[in-house]
């Protein structure tokens, strides 16, 4: 707590120039060591009077409000002084241009009105009021409050008076900004620690390790970006010769598109052990999305059995990117089959596709990350460009595959992380 300012004069004594500098000086020197605007302005009122005498006296700051629409500012008293207390004084529903502090908060410029009866500007609130002068705060250009000073004498102020006013209220401005910026830093470092949080939990959701199937070389990973990641992939052992394959997009980033990734493992996973097909998996995890998230909120997703016996990969797509099968001989396309995003609408269908597996070769599972990293000229990776790039790799081990396909990203994007989270799950006939 700030200690208050001690005055060497009496408040009714009138001070010389060089008086107030110093007792200017003084304050801002107290004030500057708190962080708690209430008690800065509390001090700040409480020390005024000593410095320009006045009957009733309030700092008011400026707060947009959205109605019907539109954005209006409406002013916020943080301290106010000999008032009755009222509605209307401590919160004054004036707009922009309206009254004395209307008119500051519009202009930036100060006022001073010797006789506030002669002024159409005033808005009538005290009924003792006779003069009255205003100064904006002004913080990097942009009004953001006003100090308001009223007297029951006639003409009770002059331009000396408005200087001191308006040194005062500069130092007010500092120190909101300063209130402001600690606040901001701690609210950052909050948000910091809790995605850090966020990104442990996530990262114990992934595999431990790639899948290890008889004829097959599987590897995947997640490039995230600096947030934490919207992307998923998973596999789960059915039986000896099967394993299921997820791999999705929530939309958006950071919590609360990790939080629709934790939804989803719990969903399938359940899907899984029940035994349902994919497309009647991915059917009830629509559904229960639908009916638990936001209306702006959904996954992409592709997921799907692949049997070693018989080289085969059945699928269901929801609305995610196609899978890109390679053949070494250099042939390479795009599996065109899809569905809607899981949660977009209730009781959506699913199909079934599926993918017969050749000698050598590759299948890729990916997220838009990929794809649509972009370089300095807005220009997009594209399927073609990353098509080639897994082609020229194509006889390395799964793995090394995708360090190869991601280093191609970032050679083209030339940065170190991608816009979006980037997934590859890279699945390999040996």
């Amino acid at each position: 707590m700030i200690e208050p300012i001690q005055q060497n004069s009496p408040p009714n004594l009138e001070l010389s120039t060089i008086d107030k500098l110093r007792m200017l000086l003084d304050i801002t020197k107290t004030i500057s060591r708190s962080l708690d605007l209430d008690e800065v302005l509390t001090l700040v009122m409480d020390t005024l009077d000593s410095l320009i005498h006045y009957d009733a006296a309030g700092i008011y700051l400026m707060e947009s409000v959205v109605e019907d629409g539109e954005t209006h500012y409406i002013f916020k008293s943080k301290a106010v002084r000999g008032y009755q207390i009222s509605f209307e004084m401590v919160e004054p529903r004036l707009k922009l241009g309206e009254g004395f502090i209307g008119y500051a908060a519009q202009t930036g410029k100060p006022l001073i009105s010797p006789d506030v009866y002669q002024d159409s500007r005033y808005f009538h609130a005290r009924e003792r009021t006779r003069s009255e002068m205003v100064a904006p705060i002004i913080s990097n250009d942009k009004v953001i409050g006003v100090f308001d000073l009223e007297s029951d004498s006639l003409d009770a102020y002059d331009q000396d008076d408005l200087s001191v006013l308006q040194l005062l209220a500069s130092q007010v401005a500092i120190i909101i900004e300063k209130v402001e910026l600690h606040d901001q830093l701690v609210e950052n470092k909050r948000i910091q620690a809790q995605l850090e949080i966020a990104r442990q939990v996530q990262l114990e959701l992934l595999p431990e390790a790639d899948p290890q199937l008889e004829g097959f070389d599987i590897s995947a990973y997640i490039f995230p970006t600096e947030e934490v990641s919207g992307d998923y992939y998973d596999w789960v052992k059915m039986f000896d010769d099967q394993i299921g394959i997820v791999v999705a997009d929530a939309v958006g980033k950071g919590i609360p598109a990790a939080l629709l990734m934790s939804f989803l493992r719990a969903s399938l996973r359940s899907g899984v052990q029940i035994g349902y097909a994919p497309h009647i998996a991915l059917s009830k995890v629509g559904n229960l999305l639908w009916d638990s998230v936001e209306a702006n909120q959904f996954i992409t997703a592709i997921y799907g059995i692949l049997d070693a016996t018989n080289r085969t990969f059945v699928f269901s797509n929801a609305g995610h990117n196609p899978p890109l099968l390679i053949k070494p001989n250099g042939e390479y396309r795009f599996v065109e089959y899809g569905d809607l995003p899981l949660g977009m609408f209730f009781d959506s269908r699913y199909h079934q596709h599926f993918i017969k597996f050749d000698e050598k070769q590759v299948m890729v599972l990916y997220t838009d990350g990929i794809t649509e990293g972009a370089n300095a000229a807005g220009e997009e990776y594209g399927n073609d460009r990353f098509a080639r790039r897994v082609l020229e790799g194509i006889n390395l081990p799964a793995n090394e595959l995708i360090d190869f396909v991601r280093k191609g990203v970032a050679d083209f994007t030339e940065r170190k992380f991608l816009d979006d989270d980037g997934t590859l799950f890279i699945v390999k006939a040996v």
